[in-house]
């Protein structure tokens, strides 16, 4: 590319979604007067802000103390804890508050806009960035950038040239391409990347018809892997869904994308007890309730339908009272309720979750700035990093914290 170009902006974010939007704003509002602009290859922007959460926008998670919360992100971890120091789920609460979106709380700690409706906080980033001065071209496609004595030169897709002094990749999450292979030039490694949350496809006959039922506690396991989950389960009609298999994929991505989104996976329909303390429950109720039927006292918190599939094919039971089970029967049933297989024969995603895991390997930035310790001046935000997390407002948390501090350090170095 031509180094013979006119100066177009100070600073160019690559991306119009959560992390580039905020650090853009960040950038003007620590620096009035700088030019900075954003680059959206697409028509709209803001999309996943607009779809997310049902249409309403899951800003954020109340989770305040930074050690729990770097623990909802598989991915990111030990490079967050810094920077959620810095710019915690109360500092994004208090921004979109000051600018007049009210948010609430619910019970799981998930932070909506009062209004239930995403526009809110779309209006208001958009708003936002237009009074701070950054101004935003859509359509406009990278094709690949190159660092010069004076930043760097982007083209796009239309053949045109544009330059900054500092420049942003917000890209949400990454696609091998261009733009992979202008990184790589640059020295930066990307990591495998792979969808990090999904629900699990599984054609078993004790899920078979009860499509729609709830599970409102259970723990999921898979052999031979270092990973435990809990929470709700939601049988589909095309396998299992629900916050314990999305924490399971979202801890799995990588290893299951590796196995084909196929495995073996144990389910404890009673969320943690052992089989020792299942079976001590159903002796109890053996004894205490003699002769009520079997398959109309479920345990446990089970739905009653599920209840009765599990006893009927766990059990010779198929219509006996409590004093009618057999030991071995007893046996075989709480070895059913605590260790159920099920085996997953592939994914789907998750409505408007679609997040990724890889990107820009983490010990290659530097977390308080977000600056590329490979090349001066290109820093990163949002999901383009290897940075994830389960669901709860926790990817927008890290997009908000990311695109901050990428933006308030781009201000700082051009105000030098």
């Amino acid at each position: 590319m031509s180094t013979r170009v006119k100066q177009d902006y100070d600073v160019i974010v690559v991306g119009g979604g959560a992390a580039g939007y905020f650090a853009a704003i960040t950038c003007s509002e620590h620096h009035p007067g700088l030019r900075v602009g954003i680059l959206e290859r697409g028509a709209k922007v803001l999309s996943k802000v607009s779809i997310s959460g049902g249409g309403r926008c899951n800003v954020t998670h109340a989770c305040f103390d930074p050690a729990e919360l770097v623990e909802f992100y598989p991915r990111g971890k030990r490079e967050l804890l810094g920077p959620f120091h810095a710019w915690s789920p109360v500092d994004t609460i208090d921004w979109f508050e000051r600018r007049g979106v009210a948010l609430k709380t619910e019970a799981d700690g998930r932070i909506f806009p009062v209004s239930d409706r995403s526009e809110s906080i779309v209006s208001c980033l958009s708003e936002t960035a237009s009074e701070s001065g950054v101004q935003l071209r859509t359509g406009v496609s990278v094709e690949r950038f190159v660092a010069t004595e004076r930043g760097f030169e982007l083209l796009v897709a239309n053949e045109s040239r544009l330059t900054c002094r500092r420049l942003l990749l917000a890209l949400g999450g990454l696609k091998e391409g261009k733009l992979t292979q202008c990184l790589r030039g640059l020295g930066h490694t990307i990591e495998a990347l792979a969808p990090a949350l999904f629900t699990f496809h599984i054609d078993d006959a004790l899920l078979r018809g009860l499509a729609g039922l709830s599970v409102e506690q259970v723990g999921l396991t898979v052999d031979g892997k270092d990973v435990r989950t809990e929470g709700p389960l939601l049988v589909t009609h095309w396998g299992v869904s629900g916050p314990a298999v999305l924490k399971l994929s979202s801890f799995g991505a990588r290893w299951m994308r590796a196995l084909d989104y196929r495995f073996s996976m144990s389910v404890n329909w009673t969320r943690a007890m052992s089989e020792a303390s299942v079976v001590r429950v159903l002796e109890s109720q053996r004894s205490a309730q003699p002769r009520k039927r079997i398959h109309g006292t479920p345990l446990f918190g089970i739905p009653r339908r599920l209840w009765e599939r599990l006893v009927s094919m766990a059990t010779s039971a198929s219509d006996q009272n409590w004093s009618q089970l057999s030991n071995a029967d007893l046996r075989s049933l709480s070895q059913g309720l605590t260790d159920c297989r099920l085996t997953v024969k592939g994914k789907s995603m998750n409505k408007d979750e679609f997040v990724t895991c890889g990107g820009v390997r983490l010990s290659e930035v530097q977390f308080k700035t977000m600056e590329s310790k490979k090349q001066s001046g290109l820093h990163f935000a949002g999901e383009v990093l290897d940075v994830d997390a389960l669901t709860g407002g926790f990817n927008f948390q890290a997009a908000w914290t990311t695109g901050f501090l990428a933006g308030r350090a781009m201000a700082t170095s051009l105000n030098r």
